[in-house]
């Protein structure tokens, strides 16, 4: 029986490693400062709980916060004392330090409010190595006096002010994530600087300076603190050090497993979620998920934050996005954007997602019961055994996204005036995986393919063979897919039919047909292949010849599968939606005019999808090539990491090197891969 701890007062319990926590009932329960690390807690139901940090927790982190005030308002007043060295006629070089503090600061301000606090450490950093340079590079004995002391300012005033603007930032966003007290660290910041300012700086004009620089530095740390909290990316470097501060004492989930918990409208900041299991967590209405320490679980993301809570996401863009594992049930997802998302294990029962974009969406486990889909766009998306689509609500579906030429590319079913019945689309959409794949790779001869078939149907009745698609490869290549039953040994299969196909080819057309005489079915399967053969690109099953689909397979008449038409046995869509996934857990390139290993790889990617130049089954290997690529450039200067780089690379080649060298797939990499190799130390 579940555990009842509903209601009660459990602040500051330990339940670390508990595994009998699952199904337990912690609604409405005072959670703060409670321990779950580490614990089971599949299907706890934490519903109206409240999360978060104790009295005693908060009030000490409160005074810590106007202890950094106190030391930024310090610092910045430090600096306004260097900066008044201007009115110093005593020494020039104090005038020159004090002029070269002021032109630092204000640059330094400039850089922190509008690109942020990382920006302005890599910034502060440069001007110190360049002022440095100069000093070391001086000649003549003054000059290079001089230039020391420049460098000595710059380096007092970068490392002055960075200290300042981090403690007085992260102090005010420390105060606001655990009281909301921001105004009183702000204001403790604010007198503490004109305080010391009062104290060091001489009379007149040199105060009155001293002043100036240390609130203007206090007020800027504020702003940055203001602007972390409210979400800005450019400063999410303070944001994430004020909310692991918060967090110290707080409610801890670290390493637990939440597995299909419910978290409705609990109140949750302060809390610790680094490596929690959060596969089909419920978040509805949950309040203060943004002052949570998300750890590298999807509560990291902002919007996904506010789509879980709200369970709005219509026309929002989730492309690439990675998705796994969450609960969107009854979300309103219409006209949303999942390109190349990864929607595996999701929960998406009763979700709308009507006209929504799927195209290379992964959907592996993923729970579609009920859901809405109408008029989505399912290119090659990844769908698989596992994908739940029970009671999906469908009238019609595209199977590639639109453009302006085509609003409504190839709309299934065919006929504009028709829409699947309730039930349909799962049985058409449904995938085909436990399959006997006979692939015939040279001078494929139709009438022994269909007599080799049909014996080895009529000597295996156990195994239930049946034609679900034909798929042309080549010039003079097919693949005959048959359904089987459960159990199958498809090696001894496949092994019988090809020693009776290899035989039959070998007889004479005479000889064939004396076997065949009037039997209907061979010559009806027969005329499929010949005419399978005959087609650019075709799909065959029964009499239906389906052309130039590429990225289904048909059964009956309605059965369609993610597998890549035309192409690899495997998934393309799957295959390419993995390459976007490993891409994504690639950084950025530093400088916006030089692309990084992330940047180059991704137009590879985007070349090799885009190309008509390769057959789908050298694509296919392409992209796994690509993917290799990507994993390799998360490190891309260790040895083993250049080695699979250089393996990569060498396959690409080889790929592409039959393709003729117009064509546009060859002139993109013969730009791209020397240079991806460079990045990989191999250039």
């Amino acid at each position: 029986m579940a555990l009842d701890f509903s209601g009660q007062n459990l602040r500051g319990r330990n339940f670390k490693g508990r595994q009998d926590l699952a199904g337990a009932n912690f609604s409405y329960a005072d959670i703060r400062g409670a321990n779950f690390t580490n614990a089971n807690l599949t299907g706890a139901n934490f519903s109206h709980a409240k999360a978060g940090l104790q009295r005693r927790w908060a009030i000490f982190l409160v005074l810590v916060s106007w202890l950094l005030s106190g030391l930024s308002g310090f610092l910045w007043a430090f600096n306004g004392y260097v900066v008044s060295l201007i009115f110093d006629k005593s020494s020039l070089m104090y005038e020159f330090v004090g002029w070269t503090a002021l032109i630092v600061l204000i640059a330094f301000f400039f850089i922190m409010i509008h690109q942020g606090v990382a920006s302005g450490l890599g910034a502060g950093a440069g001007a110190i190595a360049f002022v440095g340079a100069i000093a070391v590079a001086g000649t003549v004995a003054r000059a290079v006096t001089v230039a020391r002391a420049i460098a000595v300012a710059v380096a007092i005033a970068v490392a002055i002010a960075v200290a300042g603007a981090i403690a007085g930032a992260v102090a005010v966003a420390v105060a606001r994530t655990v009281a909301g007290a921001r105004t009183v660290a702000g204001t403790v910041a604010v007198a503490v600087a004109v305080a010391v300012a009062t104290a060091i700086a001489r009379a007149g004009v040199a105060r009155v300076v001293v002043v100036a620089v240390a609130v203007a530095g206090t007020l800027v740390s504020i702003y940055i603190s203001w602007q972390a909290m409210k979400g800005d990316e450019k400063h999410s470097l303070v944001r994430n050090i004020a909310i692991a501060f918060a967090a110290i004492g707080g409610t801890s989930f670290h390493g637990a497993d939440l597995t299909n918990a419910d978290f409705s409208q609990a109140a949750l900041k302060s809390t610790d979620f680094r490596k929690t299991n959060l596969t089909g967590t419920r978040w509805h209405q949950a309040k203060m998920l943004d002052r949570v320490r998300p750890g590298l679980t999807y509560l990291q993301n902002p919007k996904v934050r506010q789509l879980l809570t709200t369970g709005r996401g219509q026309d929002k863009n989730f492309d690439r996005e990675n998705l796994r594992g969450i609960n969107l049930q009854k979300a309103n997802l219409a006209d949303a954007s999942f390109i190349g998302a990864d929607l595996s294990e999701a929960n998406l029962q009763d979700a709308d997602l009507s006209r929504a974009k799927l195209k290379q969406t992964q959907l592996d486990g993923t729970d579609l019961t009920g859901a809405t889909l109408t008029g989505a766009y399912i290119e090659d998306w990844g769908i698989t055994n596992t994908t739940k689509l029970h009671g999906v609500r469908c009238e019609y579906v595209f199977m590639r996204l639109p453009t302006k030429e085509n609003p409504d590319p190839l709309r299934k079913p065919d006929n504009k005036q028709e829409v699947f019945a309730d039930g349909d689309f799962a049985d058409f959409i449904k995938p085909i995986f436990d399959t006997l794949d006979l692939y015939h790779n040279q001078g494929v001869d139709p009438r022994a393919v269909a007599i080799a078939f049909k014996n080895l149907a009529e000597n295996h009745p156990e195994a239930e063979l049946e034609i679900v698609a034909m798929e042309k490869r080549g010039d003079d290549k097919i693949l005959l897919k048959a359904k089987t039953a459960a159990g199958s040994d498809k090696s001894q299969l496949s092994a019988e039919y090809f020693d009776d196909y290899n035989q039959l080819k070998a007889l004479s057309q005479s000889q064939q047909l004396l076997l065949v005489e009037k039997d209907s079915y061979i010559s009806d399967l027969k005329n499929m292949i010949t005419t399978a053969l005959g087609q650019p690109k075709s799909y065959t099953q029964g009499n239906t010849i389906m052309s130039d689909i590429s990225g289904i397979n048909i059964q009956g008449s309605s059965n369609v599968s993610g597998i890549a038409g035309g192409g690899s046995v495997a998934n393309l869509g799957t295959i390419s939606g993995n390459v976007s996934i490993a891409l994504n857990q690639l950084p950025d390139a530093t400088d916006a005019d030089k692309p990084g290993i992330k940047e180059l790889l991704t137009q590879l990617h985007e070349v090799i999808s885009q190309s008509s130049d390769l057959p789908e089954t050298d694509k296919a290997d392409a992209l796994l090539q690509v993917k290799a690529l990507a994993e390799a450039g998360t490190n891309p200067q260790e040895s083993t990491k250049q080695k699979t780089a250089k393996n990569a690379i060498t396959m690409l080649k080889g790929i592409f090197s039959g393709l003729p060298a117009v064509a546009t797939l060859v002139e993109s990499t013969n730009n791209l891969l020397p240079a991806i190799a460079k990045l990989f130390g191999l250039g």
